[in-house]
């Protein structure tokens, strides 16, 4: 069975050296085993290869490590968000058959960015792009972003969004107040970076962007960032008569969004996503490097579903979606 994962992640020197210069150090002196990680984040070559054929990958579809660039000032980010997807093609030439891409972007300037994908995919062979969430408390709702949107659906690739931080106001607000390592756990990994990307999600549907861009594909990770869950609820409270959108809330969150692992190989999760949106929404991921391949292929294998079904989830659906 083929396996196709696509949420995996790397950086470059050009991202070290300005804005993941922090986050990344952080990695190295925070965290065990923080070095090791970094050390796998830089490799896209023989050694990520030969750790794809031990741990059961046949294809990781790459993107750049969160904050990505989309914290930075316009004029950086766009010149970063070039050299990172110049920097990832030469590595897919390397290895075509098993690595394929998502562009970097840099939204803070949407007409650069528009260009930039169509470039990426275009020229470079890229499959869609990777945006980590807000820009300085900016989300992708906003008109300011309708080229990025358009452009994305135009050319029929999706986006995946991938977490971030939430603003500053926001990480204050609702995370602080405890340890350092307390707040900065509870405000990314441990809750906020999912419900951001939740209430992302959900400024998509309720600004009217799927409305506007009606064949335009948004993927998450994480199972869904807990919006399955809440999904009937959201049916319900949330109404076209009180939205004046054309379409239920629960219809976009089944026809515009896919869902992946995300490193949550947690089965009753998967199930309630399986049973809200089915199984052609599904995908397959890791996380490279922060959850392993052996850990997220035995959880695919153990998947309570048909043989058919676990193609789907494995490679089919990510075909389908990224023309791989």
């Amino acid at each position: 069975m083929r396996v196709i994962a696509i949420e995996e992640h790397f950086i470059t020197p050009a991202f070290v050296a300005g804005p993941g210069k922090v986050s990344i150090e952080r990695f190295k002196t925070g965290r065990p085993g923080g070095a090791a990680l970094v050390d796998k984040l830089s490799d896209i070559g023989d050694k990520r290869v030969a750790e794809m054929d031990a741990g059961g990958v046949d294809m990781q579809v790459l993107s750049l490590n969160s904050p990505g660039v989309e914290q930075a000032e316009a004029a950086e980010a766009v010149a970063l968000a070039r050299d990172t997807n110049d920097y990832l093609a030469e590595a897919i030439k390397r290895h075509p058959a098993r690595f394929a891409g998502f562009a970097s972007l840099a939204i803070q300037s949407p007409d650069d960015a528009a260009d930039e994908l169509e470039r990426a995919v275009r020229k470079l062979g890229f499959k869609g792009a990777n945006i980590n969430g807000h820009t300085r408390g900016r989300y992708l709702d906003d008109a300011f972003f309708t080229p990025i949107l358009a452009r994305a659906e135009a050319l029929g690739v999706p986006i995946y969004l991938h977490p971030t931080v939430p603003p500053q106001a926001v990480v204050d607000a609702s995370y602080g107040g405890f340890s350092p390592a307390v707040s900065g756990v509870f405000a990314a990994g441990g809750w906020g970076w999912h419900i951001e990307t939740a209430v992302h999600v959900l400024r998509l549907i309720l600004g009217g962007v799927f409305d506007r861009h009606p064949e335009l594909q948004v993927a998450i990770g994480h199972l869904g960032e807990g919006i399955p869950f809440m999904l009937q609820r959201l049916n319900k409270t949330l109404p076209p008569s009180l939205t004046k959108l054309q379409r239920p809330v629960a219809d976009y969150l089944r026809e515009n969004v896919h869902y992946t692992f995300g490193g949550f190989n947690f089965m009753p999760t998967f199930l309630n996503l399986l049973l809200e949106v089915g199984v052609d929404r599904i995908m397959f991921s890791v996380d490279y490097p922060y959850c392993t391949m052996e850990e997220s292929c035995s959880f695919l294998r153990h998947l309570p579903v048909s043989e058919a079904d676990r193609t789907r989830i494995a490679h089919g659906n990510a075909e389908r979606l990224l023309a791989l």
